[in-house]
């Protein structure tokens, strides 16, 4: 299954555009008001708060872009901002057999997925993906395609330990 949010970028982009162009103005109605109309008082200053407050909601909430990839042997994850400059983009790729668990946690309006997976050296690792861009029917498909995934390693682990019982009984 593949799920991917790269074709709404461009919408994420004029977003973050439109604020930053709402913040500049905030600034400017501030300054002009500070110092030539005078026409609010305190609340001037709500023209710089409120637009820089949903700017960096806008930013906490994560990386934009999100693609998942379970096609073939491996799954393949990659989770970028639209600007590159502010985040590291993450790209991961494993064998599905090394899926141990997942986890998606939701908390207001940021949502973040938590993969397990196996590994030589620590045992497991978790490998983290901020997913708050996705809709609600794309995080359920990927809910969908990674417990399909840990499923068939469960039986698989299963049924290996039911083979070595049989051999060692």
């Amino acid at each position: 299954m593949r799920l991917s949010n790269r074709n709404k970028a461009s919408v994420y982009n004029f977003l973050s555009t439109v604020l930053l162009m709402i913040m500049v103005l905030g600034i400017i109605l501030f300054i002009a008001n500070k110092y030539r109309f005078n026409a609010l008082d305190d609340e001037s200053y709500l023209l710089i708060i409120v637009p820089i407050m949903m700017l960096i909601i806008f930013y906490i909430c994560g990386r934009q872009i999100f693609e998942y990839d379970s096609d073939g042997e491996a799954l393949n994850f990659k989770n970028r901002n639209i600007i590159p400059f502010l985040d590291k983009p993450l790209h991961d790729e494993f064998p599905k057999y090394k899926l141990l668990k997942y986890d998606v946690v939701s908390i207001l309006f940021i949502k973040r997925l938590y993969i397990t997976v196996s590994s030589k050296n620590n045992g497991s690792t978790i490998l983290k993906y901020q997913i708050s861009y996705l809709n609600r029917k794309e995080v359920n498909d990927l809910k969908l395609s990674l417990n399909k995934v840990v499923k068939a390693n469960k039986e698989k682990k299963d049924k290996k330990a039911d083979d070595d019982r049989r051999i060692f009984a």
